[in-house]
């Protein structure tokens, strides 16, 4: 059975970083396009980032809201992907959850938390 963990939120103030990391647990880990999305009390739900699985890794897509800003990698030896979040803006605090499709290539963002197996996830909170 697939179990997502993700790890590395905290307080950071506006224009710092963090680095998430979901570690998955269970087999076929490289067959899996991980992706992130996160959601805030009183907000819709985000689908963020997402990168495709151990066939093509250089792919990754973003949504206009952290691209630029956000990069995401998988290390398919650690059965580990990070989020590096850098420029942290004031709207950008929320529970954040990494999601697993089976599949070659990325959903789209909006279908990350309804298609795939995700975590508890982690609070990231901006403020001075």
């Amino acid at each position: 059975q697939l179990q997502l963990a993700e790890s590395g939120g905290g307080l950071v103030q506006p224009g710092g970083s963090l680095r998430l990391s979901c570690v998955l647990s269970g087999s076929g880990f490289s067959y899996y396009t991980i992706g992130w999305f996160r959601q805030a009390p009183g907000k819709e739900r985000e689908g963020i980032s997402c990168i495709n699985n151990a066939a093509d890794i250089n792919s990754a897509t973003y949504a206009d809201s952290v691209k630029g800003r956000f990069t995401i990698t998988r290390d398919n030896a650690e059965k580990t992907v990070y989020l590096t979040m850098n420029n942290l803006i004031p709207e950008d605090p929320a529970v954040y959850h990494c999601s697993a499709v089976w599949g070659s290539r990325c959903p789209s963002l909006q279908n990350l938390a309804t298609l795939g197996s995700w975590g508890q996830g982690t609070q990231v909170t901006v403020a001075s």
